[in-house]
């Protein structure tokens, strides 16, 4: 949908100036009071450590002190490091235990004192893989790695150290911790980042959920994600870890090359620390803590297709129809709110969208296996006459200001917020939810706008003349509305850079002041809104028939992916936005949200054919690949030209093949965190070139894209990390990558380069227009080698489930499990198959009916081939065949031996059995 915000330029100017000059606001000093000293220190009966603090000077600047404070300090796992700060006399807000499971601190003591039952003398407090150690005047700590004393985080400031020491004040807490000039940070999000994947010294990395288009460079966007992984390579050596502050408030977090400093208005420190080393494991630790990613259903890896302005049925049935016309894959139709009676949630059209015509194709799009999700925006029309409104006064489920619900304005008019943090609210919302999908059975729900926006701003009531009602243009502001800036949590002391601009943080939202369940401020909840309705709207769609819930969710947060997957938001049709897309699509990996993708082609305005080309050669190997577009840009669905059509079946060809490897990711990712797209740092962790790269990426470890991204290009220069790559659309190109290099790959407008690493086993299907009939056609496996070799192995996997189950896991007798593995070995060549739980892809009938092996050695003549210890015969239907492969870089392989492909086609093997099959090639 789209952003307020966006129409909203000149008004932010106008607002600025009316407010009285936010921006022109002199520069924080850069050093802040004395910090606190450590005063007393004891060993708790769970190993953990728990410490107060003492103000050592007051500090006028953001408001008093809090004078004593309470450290506690847990290595909860091996690799997970906790270090908790909290005023030590008062509680102060946290991100709710029960919406973010995990221990909870000890209570607070009442008393501040010295003596303690067990006292610390030592300063080091060491865990399996990591070490925390303090000093006591200034307080600072550090954390270090035990197996290379590495110093990970280090919040101690001296003269030389432009930040200052742990300020804690009400509505003002600040930290800093040294960094070595050479690490690689990357996270801090959401927003979208110019330079690329890592983060870049002195851009600004503000966190505050807002509805502000993605277009807009360094600003708070939809998600609030306040954790960064850092890697660093030290003498060849590259080890990684993670930090992870969890605070829901509003933060800058300031990056120099040699220092982070975050400012944050409110809320705890609260840090976990992740030991790594590998990237892989940090990300494994984080979604361990935070919740692992959703496992999602096998039909939501296919392509999806949306537009703000279908507006009417028959024109969503010409569209499904174009697609089949036009031989381009199509698994889910979509649609942004044209379904909707006035904009109103939970309503159908009764026009534009007549029930017994709706329901009439949903039941032929199911027969085929097609799915259709709709849109849900969370206000709530505020209207007598709306059921959904009624039961939720009714209920008491609305956020509140001053005894009354918030009034607020989104696109039917006047809305009320329904409250997520309040039980009685996720009842109301799993009932309502019921209620619609008897109406209509959507396979997944939409959640937009859930930052939450807001067209107004402050406090607002109806007016007398009419405001719109869900007819019109409905994005500006029509209520009668007043600034609130009466109390401390509308205009607080310290303003984040909100919006990129300063603006107060109630701007285009919620008000600040308003309150949510037992009492809790929007001020200290805000960044939460759109992961309490992700959780909310999981339990309700879970709810219904038992199935596997997909929800897209524009507002995100630490530990979102556990209940949905998400889309960056309103970019637009340019090649820059096409190459933002992939840094952001990485790092939502990295934040333990994998299932996410770009609008295809751009939101808005019209994109070029060219660029709409070079898009879907991209979008289809994003993990959530989707058209979407604006209300107010010209058709782009992906057949309204040929040439983008040519480049659509193409390149959504190759992904139909590859969704059995998607879907194999799509388990990884939910039992490990492991990212489905991922940077290439992430398989070469060693190769420092890869560390900054944001032009290509992989699927899984071993599966690489490398686009253009640029306009009237017709070849691309690629990175290849050091070893052997084939090309997966031509699997007779390799490039073989000494040391690692850049190669130049040809790249004409239909053309988009992928290619597969050695040492891989792939699993692939025969494709189909829709992932049900995909999912039905023989498998294949190719196999590779290092080019040219005599020695080598591989492997690879395969899961397999019943993807409606709402639980992805082995054990149940609805998956199966496969590892696949190949040597070679003196001309001697093996693949064979280990398989779990072997009974549901029996009963399915798979069988893999080709396997083709890359990189051999030796000549094409071979020996007998045995498959299962039986040699194969001149009768049989299986065909064994060699090909020589071409190395387009013109590297001299191992020995100067040429590199086979070889191709065994006509197999039976099934998919649920084990199997082995070896030959030994000619020398």
């Amino acid at each position: 949908m789209l952003s307020s915000t966006r129409f909203a330029s000149l008004c932010f100017l106008v607002f600025l100036l009316c407010v009285g000059g936010v921006l022109s606001s002199s520069a924080p000093p850069t050093k802040i009071g004395k910090g606190y000293s450590l005063i007393s220190i004891e060993e708790t009966s769970d190993g953990a450590i728990l410490g107060h603090l003492q103000l050592k000077q007051k500090s006028k600047i953001y408001g008093p002190d809090i004078p004593h404070l309470q450290l506690f300090v847990k290595h909860e796992t091996e690799d997970r490091l906790r270090v908790h700060i909290t005023d030590a006399e008062k509680q102060r807000w946290e991100v709710p235990y029960n919406l973010l499971p995990r221990e909870q601190p000890p209570k607070l003591k009442q008393t501040i004192g010295r003596s303690r039952k067990n006292p610390i003398t030592v300063s080091e407090f060491s865990g399996s893989e990591l070490v925390f150690s303090y000093t006591t005047d200034p307080f600072s700590f550090a954390v270090k790695r035990k197996s290379n004393g590495q110093t990970l985080f280090n919040s101690s400031s001296d003269q030389s150290c432009p930040f200052g020491q742990m300020v804690f004040k009400d509505q003002y807490l600040e930290i800093s911790t040294k960094l070595p000039k050479d690490a690689s940070l990357y996270g801090l999000g959401e927003n979208t980042q110019p330079h690329g994947i890592k983060l870049y010294p002195n851009d600004p990395y503000t966190l505050y959920t807002t509805d502000v288009s993605a277009i807009n460079l360094n600003t708070d966007l939809y998600g609030s994600h306040p954790v960064y992984m850092d890697l660093r390579n030290v003498d060849g050596e590259a080890n990684a870890h993670g930090v992870l502050l969890l605070n829901s408030n509003g933060m800058d977090v300031f990056y120099k090359s040699t220092s982070l400093t975050y400012k944050i208005i409110g809320g705890v420190f609260d840090f976990y620390f992740f030991a790594g080393p590998a990237p892989l494991a940090v990300v494994d630790q984080y979604t361990a803590f935070v919740g692992r990613p959703a496992p999602m259903p096998y039909w939501s890896l296919g392509f999806h297709q949306c537009r703000w302005g279908y507006h009417n049925l028959s024109v969503v049935e010409d569209v499904v129809e174009n697609y089949k016309k036009a031989k381009i894959p199509l698994d889910v139709i979509w649609n942004d709110d044209d379904h909707m009676d006035g904009h109103k949630d939970f309503t159908l059209n009764p026009n534009a969208y007549p029930r017994s015509k709706l329901l009439a194709f949903l039941e032929k799009i199911h027969s085929i296996g097609m799915k259709y999700i709709v849109i849900i925006d969370p206000g709530i029309a505020v209207n007598s006459s709306y059921g959904v409104y009624q039961r939720g006064m009714a209920n008491d489920v609305f956020i509140k200001y001053e005894g009354e619900p918030f009034l607020a304005q989104v696109w039917p008019g006047a809305v009320y917020f329904p409250d997520f943090l309040n039980p009685k609210t996720v009842s109301w919302w799993g009932d309502e939810v019921r209620r619609f999908h008897e109406l209509v059975p959507v396979d997944g729900l939409w959640i937009d706008m859930n930052e939450a926006s807001n067209f107004c701003s402050g406090l607002c009531k109806l007016p007398k003349g009419k405001c719109p009602t869900g007819t019109g243009p409905g994005w500006v502001c029509c209520l009668e509305c007043k600034n609130i800036t009466k109390t401390r949590w509308d205009d607080p002391p310290y303003k984040i850079n909100a919006s990129g601009l300063q603006v107060p943080i109630g701007f285009k939202t919620i008000a600040t002041s308003a309150y949510h369940y037992d009492g809790v401020l929007e001020y200290d909840a805000h960044s939460l809104y759109g992961f309490s309705q992700s959780i909310a709207t999981h339990k309700a769609l879970q709810g219904l028939e038992g199935k596997r819930p997909f929800i897209l969710s524009r507002s995100t947060f630490v530990g979102s992916g556990k209940y949905a997957a998400h889309w960056t938001g309103d970019n637009k049709g340019t090649w820059e936005d096409l190459k933002y897309s992939i840094s952001t699509m990485l790092n939502f990996g990295i934040f333990g949200v994998p299932m996410v993708g770009s609008d295809i082609c751009g939101f808005y305005p019209a994109p070029t054919e060219e660029l709409c080309n070079r898009w879907i050669e991209v979008g289809a190997f994003y993990p959530f690949s989707r058209d979407h577009a604006n209300y107010y840009s010209p058709r782009q669905e992906l057949y309204q030209w040929e040439s983008v059509a040519e480049s659509a079946r193409n390149a959504l060809g190759m992904r139909y093949k590859l969704l059995p490897y998607l879907y194999t990711l799509n388990y990884e990712a939910h039992i490990s965190g492991a990212p489905i797209a991922r940077p290439l740092f992430f398989s070469f962790p060693n190769y420092t070139e890869s560390y900054g790269l944001s032009t290509q990426f992989l699927l899984g470890s071993s599966v690489m894209v490398s686009p253009v991204l640029e306009q009237g290009k017709t070849e691309v220069k690629a990175l290849f990390p050091p070893g052997s790559w084939y090309s997966l659309f031509d699997l007779t190109q390799s490039i073989v990558s000494k040391g690692g290099q850049y190669v130049t790959l040809d790249a004409p407008l239909h053309v988009v380069n992928v290619h597969l690493y050695q040492n891989t086993i792939l699993p692939m299907q025969q494709g189909g227009l829709i992932s049900k009939e995909a999912r039905m056609t023989p498998f294949s496996l190719i196999v590779s080698f290092p080019a040219g070799a005599n020695e080598g192995q591989a492997k690879g996997n395969l899961f397999l489930d019943d993807d409606e189950l709402p639980e992805m896991k082995l054990g149940n007798g609805y998956s199966t499990y496969v590892d696949f593995y190949a040597t070679v070995s003196q001309g001697a060549v093996k693949v064979w198959s280990q398989v779990q739980e072997s009974k549901f892809a029996l009963n399915k009938g798979w069988i893999i009916e080709k396997i083709t092996v890359l990189g051999l050695g030796g000549s094409a003549k071979s020996s007998t081939l045995e498959v299962d210890g039986n040699p194969v015969n001149d009768a049989s239907k299986i065909e064994f065949s060699s090909s020589e492969q071409k190395n387009l870089n013109g590297l001299v392989v191992e020995n100067k031996q040429k590199s086979l492909m070889v191709e065994i086609k006509g197999l039976e093997l099934p998919v649920g059995k084990n199997f082995a099959m070896s030959w030994k090639m000619g020398i």
